[in-house]
């Protein structure tokens, strides 16, 4: 009886992951506007923030493609905390005042329950990358 081949992971370019990236980076910050849009309350405010997280996770993924989900969402939740964190300093509320991207980026007052809105981020952006990791292991497109 023969024995099947071993699944073999398919790994995908750096530039492929790259460009899925940079989509999937547009349609978190379409979804961030949309949510603000359409939405109010701590419904927008915790999605928004959830919504960061991936983005910063997608970002880690654009700068570095073969980063293992783990690590790129261990990372994005890292900087999400400390840039919530940072707001205990006053540093951020001072460059929101100054500049509408730095409001955007940093924020401006520190909120206990952001903290985990961002860890969920954080789980569901390494949960999308798993996924479309364990895809590729399959050998599926």
């Amino acid at each position: 009886m023969r024995e099947m081949p071993a699944a073999r992971a398919i790994v995908p370019r750096a530039s492929t992951v790259r460009a899925v990236a940079a989509a999937a980076a547009l349609v978190t910050v379409a979804a961030g506007l949309g949510i603000r849009a359409t939405a109010d309350g701590d419904l927008a405010k915790y999605a928004g923030d959830a919504l960061y997280t991936v983005l910063i996770h997608i970002l880690v993924v654009l700068l570095v493609p073969r980063v293992r989900p783990m690590t790129a969402a261990g990372v994005a939740l890292a900087f999400s905390w400390a840039v919530e964190l940072a707001q205990l300093t006053g540093v951020p509320a001072e460059l929101a005042r100054r500049s509408a991207v730095a409001r955007l980026v940093l924020g401006s007052t520190f909120n206990a329950p952001e903290l985990l809105w961002y860890a969920v981020g954080a789980a569901l952006a390494w949960a999308v990358q798993s996924g479309l990791a364990a895809g590729r292991s399959l050998g599926r497109p």
